[in-house]
């Protein structure tokens, strides 16, 4: 049974385009994430400074 198939669908289903003039500059999601993964870096870069210093 092939997965790839099933899963088709549901790649282009929440994306749009680039090439879509209707929307332009950030939605809510896009800054929801980068707000997301900013958060997780800079909440882990004192951990890995400090484990860079220990092991070092």
């Amino acid at each position: 049974m092939n997965h790839q198939n099933d899963m088709a669908p549901h790649y282009g289903a929440t994306h749009h385009s680039f090439d879509d003039s209707e929307q332009q500059g950030f939605s809510t999601e896009d800054i929801i994430w980068a707000v997301g993964i900013w958060s997780v870096i800079l909440t882990l870069s004192p951990v890995i400074v400090f484990y860079m210093l220990m092991v070092a």
